[in-house]
């Protein structure tokens, strides 16, 4: 009864939520887009084996709420027939903020016949994982999640602004690993704090990064599917906490000019299961050749998988040179320039840093993008390129695609994607992601009126 997240049953989820004294439960799933989605309702329904649905359509719209055209692969299913809500009780916990007593669960989603559905963002990301476990291997990772406090903001043609920290002025970029710079929002980190321990949610370290009230978590190492709800969960979190101190926490990547954007680096490393060794350590403590194939999967996929990493327009804004963020494909020992940074570390804690996703990803789909780029690099044996140790960063060349077109076009062009993702998740995302493009398009911005109105 003391655990503050997951049971084992549904016989220990009623006692839980029984002894609790929860009155509601939230029921709640990722769509394409991270964003919650789901039904709530009374504890006694919940518990009473009651039948959960969403209708399949709610996996094929855009972020801005629109269904595209059907467009190549992507279709919608004639009939708009229901998918079912399975819930996950490992991660059932409360939902602090709340003012009545109120719980949520993270669920996986299925057809009616009860088949997993392969496009859902949860379910992606576990056939990934089964992939490495078909192999003996069990992936472990820890995301780094950057995000921005901004002043609240109701009219999208003004830019946002840092809010006003307990000194009563706002805050300046620059202050990367200020401790007075997280100091100016300690009322903020206070519920931030609380919220997570109630939901048993394990914050590693947090940092004020080095934009303008630009903050960072580090979330403890373990299992994709667990950090990926986490990272789930955390966002939902932020936002509440920051919604209760009169301003927004946001995860785009790029929501101010001229200052840095927001990542969400991803370590990565890869345990045997029969015998608990990292892979990427030989028996000496030597880097295996494992490791190695792992950096070399990552510099060949992840240019092809970028799009899952960096979904929307607005995160190519973050992905430009002398922006504090890696645009090449390069590894390095302990080098922040390159894309794929291998921390200095004793050999059992060996890990690849991936520094390219943005912190508006999807956190499942990103760490299945991730983590297939490395698997393919190690059962096809790729050799990578000679591990960098000057800047990588100088220059303008971006090695990477530089929009979202391009990018979703080589997400479809790679075949072993289809093996490794699902080709109904390719033709559904790219789908989605095609429309969000054109929906883009439609808006005039600021600099168009700026520079075109008189000049051309």
């Amino acid at each position: 009864m003391d655990q503050k997240r997951g049971v084992k049953d549904w016989k220990q989820a009623s006692e839980w939520l029984k002894w609790r004294g929860i009155e509601d439960i939230e029921c709640i799933t990722p769509d394409i887009a991270g964003v919650p989605r789901g039904k709530m309702m009374p504890t006694s329904k919940f518990t009473s084996n009651t039948s959960l649905s969403l209708p399949s359509a709610l996996f094929r719209h855009t972020i801005s709420g629109e269904y595209p055209e059907e467009t190549g692969d992507f279709r919608y299913d004639p009939t708009d027939g229901d998918l079912k809500l399975v819930p996950d009780l490992s991660t059932l916990s409360v939902v602090p903020w709340e003012t009545d007593p109120t719980a949520q669960v993270v669920c996986d989603i299925v057809d009616t016949q009860g088949n997993e559905v392969g496009y859902t963002p949860r379910n992606v990301l576990k056939r990934v994982v089964s992939l490495y476990r078909e192999r003996g291997w069990q992936p472990v990772v820890a995301p780094e999640i950057e995000f921005y406090l901004v002043a609240k903001n109701d009219d999208p043609d003004y830019p946002l602004q840092p809010p006003k920290g307990r000194s009563g002025r706002t805050i300046a970029g620059g202050q990367a690993y200020s401790i007075a710079g997280v100091n100016e929002f300690d009322e903020l980190i206070d519920d931030i704090y609380h919220f997570s321990e109630a939901q048993g949610l394990e914050i590693d370290t947090l940092i004020h990064e080095e934009g303008p009230a630009q903050l960072e978590i580090n979330l403890r190492h373990g299992d994709p599917i667990e950090l990926a709800d986490q990272v789930f969960l955390f966002k939902r979190t932020l936002r509440e906490a920051a919604l209760n101190h009169n301003m927004y926490a946001t995860f785009m990547a790029k929501p101010m000019q001229g200052q840095a954007g927001s990542a969400m680096h991803i370590h990565q490393s890869v345990v045997d299961i029969k015998t608990g060794r990292n892979v990427f350590a030989d028996e000496k403590g030597e880097a295996s050749q494992e490791f190695f194939s792992f950096i070399g999967g990552m510099q060949h996929f992840v240019p092809k998988a970028l799009v899952m990493m960096a979904p929307y327009v607005n995160s190519y804004r973050r992905l430009t040179p002398d922006m504090a963020c890696p645009v090449n494909n390069a590894w390095g020992y302990d080098n922040r320039t390159t894309a794929f940074r291998v921390p200095s570390s004793d050999p059992s804690a060996r890990r690849v840093e991936n520094r390219l996703p943005s912190s508006d990803t999807n956190p499942y789909l990103a760490l299945a993008a991730s983590l297939a780029c490395g698997y393919l690099g190690m059962v096809r044996g790729v050799k990578p390129s000679a591990p960098t140790a000057h800047t990588a960063n100088e220059g303008t060349t971006v090695d990477l695609p530089r929009g979202l077109l391009e990018a979703v076009s080589l997400l479809e062009s790679e075949p072993a994607f289809q093996d490794v993702f699902g080709a109904d998740f390719i033709a559904t995302y790219c789908g989605l992601k095609r429309g969000e493009f054109e929906t883009f398009m439609q808006v005039i911005s600021p600099w168009e009126r700026e520079y075109l109105l008189l000049n051309v």
